[in-house]
């Protein structure tokens, strides 16, 4: 099996580095920069707790030099997926699978839901271009339950999980996930076969969409967060708001908030990945995390003031430190469906 690495950080480097060390598929990575010359002149390279490993790595900037796969991870933050689209078509043939790898709501989310046909989530996808270029009916969806950074460009440092849920994005089993799932389990991964990805999916965003801007917003580790009751109180109005939306889309949340914080003490003090990326500055992936939340929430006509006060919070942040977008097409697409105010 043929398999690309799009986007070598952390995710994607924990990916590629246990996939090339199994040597149980050919393994390439789509990179740039100081990653690229990293993997170019030393390899994958992982550092994890189970100790170092390290493999060697073909590695380039041009999708044509790598050619056609059988798999493309799609390992990249959402920010930039819609202009990287368009260079992936040398990877990508007529049965190769795509496998975004990625944090929030994916561009294909709300595809066959009712209400929702013909039309895509303008905050995922403002251009159409990831639905003009990625086809839908290739694309597997994927959960990630793993913690990992880029000390350096290049090196990998994993600190907890190795689970990888999988699936097709409308419900089922089928022999091509299984497959793929056989082949990370060969390289050590935790991973489910899915027949409900899509909740799996939304079962991960209901927990990061108020984690993660909060984090980000008051520059709290989780721990911190959890002990504020209330911000406690504010994170579970916003998960209550989330969870009607996700019933009316096919994706119910057994749990009550409270339940969900417990699970979350669990991990300590952590900083999350949005967290990670303010204080590192660079654009935070606020859109699939939160606007398409909101975005989903105005079509349906649900209300969800703890959501919208969160979204306005975060992006104003984001825009004074430039990590977000002056003017956006979400944004666009909100006022032309938000209801009149009264007065």
């Amino acid at each position: 099996m043929k398999i690309a690495i799009v986007g070598a950080g952390s995710i994607g480097g924990f990916l590629g580095a246990r996939l090339a060390a199994a040597g149980q598929a050919q393994v390439c990575a789509l990179a740039r920069g100081a990653t690229l010359h990293s993997l170019q002149s030393q390899g994958w390279r992982l550092l994890s707790p189970d100790g170092t490993l390290q493999a060697p790595a073909r590695a380039s900037d041009d999708a044509a030099a790598l050619g056609q796969q059988d798999v493309v991870i799609l390992a990249v933050k959402a920010p930039a997926l819609a202009a990287l689209a368009p260079r992936l078509a040398p990877l990508i043939g007529a049965n190769t699978l795509l496998v975004p790898a990625m944090n929030g709501v994916p561009w294909w989310f709300c595809d066959r839901v009712p209400g929702f046909e013909g039309r895509t989530l303008v905050s995922v996808d403002p251009q159409g271009e990831l639905a003009r270029h990625l086809p839908a009916a290739q694309t597997i969806g994927c959960v990630v339950h793993a913690s990992a950074s880029t000390p350096e460009p290049g090196l990998v440092q994993h600190r907890m999980g190795r689970g990888l849920i999988l699936g097709e994005p409308w419900g089922g089993r089928s022999a091509r996930v299984q497959a793929l799932c056989d082949i990370l389990a060969q390289a050590g991964f935790d991973t489910t076969h899915s027949e409900h990805i899509r909740r799996d999916i939304w079962y991960k965003l209901w927990g990061n969409l108020t984690m993660n801007p909060v984090s980000a917003l008051t520059g709290a580790t989780m721990d911190q967060v959890l002990a504020d009751p209330l911000l406690l109180a504010f994170c579970s109005q916003a998960m209550r708001e989330a969870s009607r939306i996700g019933a009316r889309v096919g994706c119910p949340i057994e749990q009550s908030p409270e339940e969900r914080h417990t699970i979350t003490a669990k991990l300590g003090a952590v900083k999350t990945s949005m967290l990670q990326d303010v204080e590192a500055g660079r654009p935070i992936e606020l859109d699939a995390i939160v606007t398409a939340v909101h975005e989903m929430g105005l079509a349906l006509d649900e209300p969800m003031p703890a959501i919208s006060a969160l979204l306005g919070l975060t992006r104003v942040l984001a825009r004074r430190r430039g990590l977000y977008p002056a003017a956006s097409a979400s944004e666009t697409t909100v006022a032309r469906n938000s209801p009149p105010s009264g007065g």
